[in-house]
């Protein structure tokens, strides 16, 4: 399954190009200018890995990193930097950076340590609402006699529907198009769940959460 990083970096083109050469390498990919945007998507979406620049007006890297890391947050990252030699290096893995690369760096080196970064990172857990489970990078929806299904589903789709529900309740933008298919596969399989459109934000998946214990 493809993997989900968000970058963070003031500096608009480093973030566009990092972004387009990230995206060719089959990673989905959010950016956000500073560390109040980046806080506000991770409120509301799961990723695998962060691309964190350290300095930043406002908040700089290092300090938004710690800020995340005390909040539970233990998202994979890697800090980019200017700012040279072992000791802020030493710095920047204290603050709870997984890696640390000094810019300039080659986009190759960037994807094989993203990869390295997150290659051992645990699965999360199934998924599980009343009606729906993800395991084994399957959907399993119940249809409406309650017989469990696999949904089929596009990478995209599937895309998708995992950032719905990990956890129920994130708003996710996507294209229309996807969002609309996915739409029409739930509904002609559940009466209770449905994809709603958020103006502005995204979509969201409406059904109910089954209580644990």
């Amino acid at each position: 399954m493809n993997k989900t990083l968000l970058i963070i970096d003031d500096d608009d083109t480093l973030r566009q190009t990092l972004a387009r050469g990230l995206r060719s390498a089959n990673f989905y990919v959010l950016t956000a200018p500073n560390a109040e945007m980046a806080k506000q998507i991770l409120e509301r979406i799961s990723v695998d890995a962060i691309v964190l620049d350290r300095m930043m007006p406002d908040m700089d890297g290092l300090t938004f990193l710690k800020k995340l890391r005390a909040m539970g947050n233990n998202t994979p990252t890697i800090m980019l930097t200017a700012m040279g030699g072992a000791e802020n290096a030493i710095d920047g893995l204290r603050g709870g950076a997984n890696d640390y690369l000094d810019k300039p760096f080659q986009l190759q080196e960037l994807i094989l340590r993203i990869e390295n970064m997150t290659r051992f990172t645990p699965e999360p857990e199934p998924t599980r609402v009343d009606g729906i489970l993800f395991t084994d990078n399957e959907f399993f929806v119940a249809d409406k006699s309650g017989t469990p299904r696999i949904l089929q589903l596009s990478a995209e789709e599937k895309k998708l529907l995992r950032g719905l529900t990990t956890p129920i309740g994130n708003i996710v933008p996507a294209s229309p198009m996807v969002a609309k298919r996915l739409r029409e596969k739930i509904n002609n399989v559940s009466l209770d769940m449905d994809i709603i459109t958020i103006r502005g934000r995204g979509y969201k998946l409406v059904c109910p959460i089954k209580n644990k214990g």
